[in-house]
């Protein structure tokens, strides 16, 4: 893994605002209460990895993932709800999903990779990663202006587009699907990573409809209570890019935990999505795979017998109430999530390649790796103000469309 500077194209904020990342930078208040901006798609740099990197970290990812599926199956059986600062019923709502086997569509694993030694899991984010459109649009579009003849670890797009034909292949979501976000993000972020998988799916022809998560209704009828949308229309099946956390804990999502629906939505991410989302799902994980090493030791409550250390909330985002505990010092984050359980992870050294902390978003898309992001980072903490930076396959050439379709078939 290598760091390379780069002249930026020219015009290149219009042109990733125009593929659909209107969030290309992050804005700032200062001290002194004035705003300024900091660069989010910072394409003067890219990252240069290897075919045999790429085919370990995508191993890895692949491996971590069922190692996932298996913990998550743990965490019902060994967690309570108050453990987890759920709901009541919540975890029983996510082991009947689990048993059903209700479809995913995607996931997000931060890993810590130095090029070298196996890569470690930070943590998986399995409900509402964003992170698509800089992924699998804005990164991939560069290349091909940049390194037309080269490759990049990048199925992302061709994989859900692939993942929604093969649902409706299989008789799902015959009446269509609801692609809803939240209005409390004004960055655009949210509204348009839904609007990117709403045409992933229309493009397999799956009917969409899109609004606002805050306009779904409830409807009680004499012919079946159900949620509808801003047209009154029942909702069938839904993607939501809304935590499962938040959502059980609101007055609609107790319609889900009641069980009040005469046809239950068919959710996307589905209930059991929120298994791994928490930071609990790390110490199951050490405890079912102890030693595993694409894994660090992690513990629920308490650091034991770990010298360095890093504190997680169970629930946290965006490097929220993170602390890092070391022999040299502390660092601690402030944020919103300050009165939940810790779970307490081996602290790694993030690797730093010309003053940036790298850590790697790796993809996963029906349950495959499909590709990765690379993250940047002023601190050992990857927050709120941490850059994306495109990357490339240095000894790959640019398959063609054959070959794509052979890998995406494998």
């Amino acid at each position: 893994m290598r760091r390379h500077a780069i002249a930026p194209r020219l015009r290149w904020r219009e042109t990733v605002e125009s593929q659909g990342l209107v969030f290309p930078v992050t804005p700032v208040t200062g001290a002194d209460g004035t705003g300024s901006t900091v660069p989010y798609w910072n394409e003067a740099a890219w990252y240069e990895f290897s075919l045999a990197e790429v085919e370990r970290l995508e191993a890895a990812t692949d491996e971590l993932y069922g190692m996932c599926l298996e913990a998550a199956r743990e965490m019902v059986r060994r967690y309570s709800d108050a453990d987890l600062c759920l709901p009541g019923g919540a975890l029983a709502l996510a082991k009947e999903s689990l048993d059903r086997g209700d479809p995913s569509v995607y996931a997000r694993f931060d890993l810590v990779h130095d090029g070298v030694g196996p890569a470690k899991m930070l943590e998986i984010n399995g409900d509402t990663p964003t992170g698509l459109v800089e992924t699998a649009v804005a990164q991939w579009r560069w290349l091909e202006d940049v390194f037309p003849y080269r490759d990049q670890w990048n199925s992302v797009h061709d994989r859900l587009v692939r993942w929604w034909a093969e649902a409706l292949g299989a008789g799902r979501y015959a009446d269509g699907v609801h692609f809803l976000h939240s209005t409390a993000d004004d960055s655009g972020e949210e509204e348009m990573t839904v609007t990117y998988l709403r045409d992933t799916a229309a493009m397999a022809g799956v009917r969409t409809y899109g609004h606002p998560v805050e306009q779904l209704g409830w409807h009680e009828a004499p012919e079946g209570r159900r949620f509808v949308d801003d047209f009154d229309l029942p909702v069938r099946a839904a993607f939501k890019l809304y935590p499962w956390e938040d959502m059980l804990h609101e007055p609609f999502g107790a319609h889900v935990l009641d069980r009040d629906e005469l046809t239950p939505v068919q959710w996307l991410e589905p209930p059991w999505k929120l298994l791994l989302s928490t930071k609990a799902i790390l110490p199951v994980l050490w405890e079912l795979f102890p030693g595993h090493p694409n894994l660090l030791p992690a513990y629920l409550g308490e650091p034991r017998d770990l010298t360095s250390w890093v504190a997680k909330p169970l629930w946290g985002r965006e490097g929220d109430n993170v602390a890092i505990h070391t022999p040299a010092g502390d660092v601690v984050h402030d944020g919103a999530y300050g009165d939940q359980p810790l779970v307490y992870q081996q602290h790694v050294r993030v690797p730093e390649l010309d003053g940036n902390h790298v850590v790697l978003g790796s993809w996963v898309i029906g349950g495959v790796a499909a590709g990765c992001l690379v993250r940047e980072s002023d601190g050992p903490v990857t927050d709120y103000y941490s850059r994306v930076v495109p990357h490339v396959i240095g000894d790959a050439r640019m398959p063609d469309d054959a070959q794509v379709q052979a890998w995406l078939a494998e």
